[in-house]
């Protein structure tokens, strides 16, 4: 059953459409990825959801419910939560702080500061940054910043998590462990859209594709069916991706 639905979703800038008419869907409980060429409108459809962008047209329903146009607060009290390709934490604020604002803007509003701050401290122990709690959140690595960001988005409670491009610039090492941290959000129950280019983390993690290509949407399907697509080979993976490994 769709958690989440776009129907002919269109966004220009100026005379340039960043997302063209673009129908889709997102299962409740799966993973979707979605991958696509620089300047695809990937981020784009992401703030078109998360309403930090106002489509042109078309229409996107959160759980059955036409939600275009909203506020981004009250979508995100609906239960849908993003991080940024370009990472925004309170630079200065310690890391558990970070958290704590997630928990007292999201969907459970009314909590008293002890228990904001109790969920902040298990999101941290989820997302592994326990024991960086009270450092400011500009000291932490790259990587570490990706993982307050998670986990500053699920202490609002979502049910529809959106990462943009979370394994962007870590190691391998890091990327794996960002896998196994996608894992563990599904078996919380949380539905996951993911933009990302590291081919391996969405070949692995996703039960399904979209790609998007000069705005529109040029295919979808499964891992395997988009690795070998001769038309997703010829404009995006160059070659084809591992679907298996």
């Amino acid at each position: 059953m769709p958690i989440l639905e776009g129907q002919g979703v269109t966004k220009y800038f100026g005379g340039l459409a960043a997302v063209f008419n673009v129908d889709f869907h997102v299962d409740e409980g799966e993973v979707l990825g979605l991958i696509g060429p620089n300047g695809a409108g990937k981020t784009t459809l992401f703030n078109l959801i998360s309403a930090a962008l106002t489509p042109k047209s078309g229409e996107i329903r959160f759980k059955g419910r036409n939600i275009t146009g909203l506020a981004p607060y009250k979508i995100c009290r609906m239960g849908v939560a993003r991080t940024f390709q370009t990472v925004k934490v309170f630079a200065d604020l310690p890391v558990i702080s970070n958290v704590v604002l997630g928990s007292y803007f999201g969907k459970s509003r009314g909590r008293s500061s002890a228990e904001a701050l109790g969920e902040a401290a298990e999101w941290l122990q989820f997302v592994g940054l326990s024991a960086a709690k009270a450092t400011p959140a500009k000291d932490l690595t790259l990587a570490h910043q990706k993982r307050l960001e998670v986990a500053r988005a699920l202490a609002t409670q979502p049910e529809l998590l959106m990462l943009d491009e979370m394994m962007a610039g870590l190691t391998a090492t890091e990327v794996a462990e960002a896998m196994e941290l996608v894992a563990k959000i599904r078996k919380q129950g949380i539905t996951v859209i993911m933009i990302e280019h590291v081919m391996k983390a969405i070949m692995q993690v996703c039960d399904r594709i979209m790609v998007l290509h000069h705005g529109a949407k040029l295919a979808e399907g499964t891992p395997k069916e988009i690795a070998t697509s001769k038309e997703v080979i010829k404009v995006y993976l160059g070659e084809k991706a591992d679907a298996g490994s």
